[in-house]
């Protein structure tokens, strides 16, 4: 893990990083949870169908997650601060293309690009300003800074409500612009806690280039012989890439396991919340009251447990990654028992166990990444989980979709997303015990290696 355990102050000046993360999350990742609210009105006028508010949603995940493939060098080129600084002008400037829209293509451009590539560019970049501060309260921390986005989703749906009822689309649109870009005062907080790596790419790369350059203009007589090959070249080029991408991560099958799984999770989660509503309305046949009732639930059970949760698991010394295992077979469980019953005691209590163990997935995706990377990579292995994200979100998410049209039934899908997600239950519970239990045995081996040293020693102070 971090080789700077120890010399992590775990708090100070590191809470008031996390309220101003929280800031930034409350005023920007919040603005996914009101898209229906805030565009469905203006794509009906504009005559367009579901279809078209599920490719602009589908493209606003997509953008948003392959930012990682920019993200690891971004953050180490121009520092966590300047990346989330980016990321709200981006997402306000995205919302500001939106409010002009007369057609459906601008807000693919203005929402979908914009807005997705802007969220991409914060998640990460926030991340690795708190996990500086924090090594063993750093679940509490991500925690209290991912409740942010849970008030502003509570909270948000009011300001676009009366916007919408005051004055127009337009003016509405514009508010939220300018409530993103507050997001930007939150940012300036986000202070480095030690110097930059010695890890420039801009630097690494220029100075790669002047160096075949000079290489090129040496004298004539020697020309033949010292030109570098484009090969030679190229081999190096792919060299720099790699590094600055942290490529070699995908050497290591458990980060492979790693990411898919999370990804797959993750999916898994974006469609339920999709069909969750109308699952309710049509298949369990509540009325829009009642749905409502049990979609708050899931938020504030959501909200709580990010508070609460991490100081349970901080205090236990519970690894991040079985928090997050063990919340991915709590989500298995609920989705069972809701495709088997219409009782609503019983989907009242699967609705809190749902916003329960989402929450120990949204707050140990990080920080399962972070506990896997050394410090230096920790950028790299967060770009690579969000482009894994995005290609199975892509292709499984679709494939989800699929699954819900065909049968046309939300019961199958939910049946589909339980297999998702006892897939990868089944798949790392195997190695997370088999590593558990090598490390056990390592810990057991050192202790008792130290203890029969120290009766040697003993002995000999007695002789």
């Amino acid at each position: 893990m971090d080789g700077q355990v120890n010399r992590v102050p775990d708090g100070g000046f590191g809470w008031v990083i996390v309220a101003a993360v929280a800031i930034i999350n409350m005023t920007n990742q919040s603005i996914l949870s009101v898209f229906g609210q805030l565009f469905g009105g203006e794509l009906r006028r504009m005559n367009e169908d579901t279809f078209t508010a599920a490719l602009i949603t589908n493209l606003n995940s997509l953008a948003l997650n392959f930012s990682g493939l920019f993200i690891g060098p971004a953050i180490k080129s121009f520092k966590p601060r300047n990346v989330a600084i980016c990321g709200c002008l981006f997402v306000s400037l995205g919302l500001l293309i939106c409010s002009m829209a007369t057609e459906s293509w601008h807000f693919i451009v203005g929402y979908s690009f914009f807005v997705g590539f802007g969220l991409g560019l914060i998640s990460p970049s926030t991340f690795m300003a708190i996990n500086s501060y924090f090594s063993s309260k750093r679940g509490r921390a991500v925690g209290v800074s991912l409740a942010g986005a849970g008030v502003g989703q509570v909270f948000m749906p009011h300001v676009v409500r009366y916007f919408l009822d005051n004055y127009d689309f337009q003016i509405a649109v514009l508010a939220m612009a300018m409530v993103s870009l507050t997001g930007i005062f939150g940012a300036m907080f986000l202070k480095p806690l030690n110097p930059p790596l010695q890890h420039n790419n801009r630097k690494h790369i220029r100075l790669l280039s002047e160096k075949d350059v000079e290489k090129c203009q040496v004298t004539p007589q020697a020309e033949t012989v010292h030109q570098p090959s484009e090969e030679s070249f190229s081999k190096k080029m792919l060299s720099r890439l790699v590094q600055a991408l942290d490529l070699e991560l995908l050497k290591d099958f458990v980060f492979w396991s790693i990411i898919v799984g999370m990804a797959l999770v993750y999916t898994a989660t974006i469609n339920f919340t999709m069909i969750f509503p109308s699952f309710l309305r049509h298949s369990v046949d509540l009325n829009s009251q009642l749905v409502a009732t049990c979609m708050s639930v899931v938020a504030f059970a959501d909200i709580i447990c990010r508070l609460l949760l991490p100081c349970l698991t901080d205090y236990l010394r519970i690894p991040y990654r079985v928090v997050f295992l063990l919340g991915t077979l709590g989500l298995f469980v609920a989705r069972m028992f809701l495709a088997e019953t219409k009782d609503l005691r019983v989907i009242i209590a699967m609705s809190v166990l749902t916003g329960m163990m989402k929450s120990a997935t949204v707050i140990n995706n990080n920080l399962t990444i972070s506990s896997h990377c050394r410090s230096e990579k920790l950028a790299g292995g967060l770009g690579l989980s969000m482009m894994s994200k995005g290609l199975i979100v892509i292709t499984v998410g679709q494939l989800l979709g699929w699954i819900r049209d065909y049968f046309d039934s939300y019961v199958i899908c939910l049946y589909a997303q339980s297999v998702i997600l006892f897939l990868v239950v089944i798949v790392w519970s195997p190695e997370i015990y088999y590593r558990y239990r090598r490390q056990k045995r390592t810990t057991t081996k050192s202790i008792e290696t130290t203890i029969e040293a120290g009766v040697e020693e003993v002995a000999k102070l007695n002789a």
